[in-house]
């Protein structure tokens, strides 16, 4: 999907929260699901989009299978490291991921449950929806409040200029 012929609709990253203890964020972008799926899902891709510009990916492991562990961390300049990890529960390549997903600065949490789908578009693009459920209203809430939505916003940004290199 081109962005001239869409306008700005193909740059925006829309979160909401539909539901009790949910967030959805939706972004359309100008490549194919394989393609898509492929800078998600292969460490030296994510390496070159993941987090924001002003912190260091540190750690991209990924074990893309059922029961398979992810973890995925930045660094910042002092040293404080954002870090988050979890185990995949389903894969269908290019289609979707279920995954759980800890936020390690807080090991006491309960983790978080994401789907995030690979919808192509008529005109060759990619929806991209991750859809969680969080373990409270109030937990979902501290991390938007915390930043979260900005540091969504700006990896997309990332992401679609990484796209434009594959």
């Amino acid at each position: 999907m081109s962005s001239l012929r869409e306008g700005v609709a193909t740059m925006v990253t829309l979160l909401t929260t539909p539901a009790d203890r949910e967030l959805v964020v939706t972004r359309t972008f100008d490549t194919a699901p394989e393609r898509l799926w492929e800078a998600w899902t292969r460490p030296e891709h994510v390496r070159e989009w993941y987090g924001v510009a002003a912190l260091t990916t540190t750690v991209v492991d990924i074990d893309l299978r059922v029961g398979g562990a992810w973890r995925w961390g930045q660094t910042g300049p002092d040293g404080q490291e954002i870090v988050f990890s979890g185990v995949y529960e389903d894969v269908v390549p290019a289609e979707r991921l279920d995954y759980t997903e800890v936020f390690e600065q807080m090991p006491d949490g309960e983790p978080v449950r994401v789907t995030l789908t690979f919808d192509a578009t008529p005109d060759g693009g990619t929806a991209l929806t991750s859809t969680s459920f969080w373990p409270s209203n109030e937990s979902r809430d501290q991390a938007l409040a915390a930043g979260m939505e900005a540091g969504i916003r700006e990896q997309y940004d990332r992401l679609a200029e990484y796209l434009k290199t594959l």
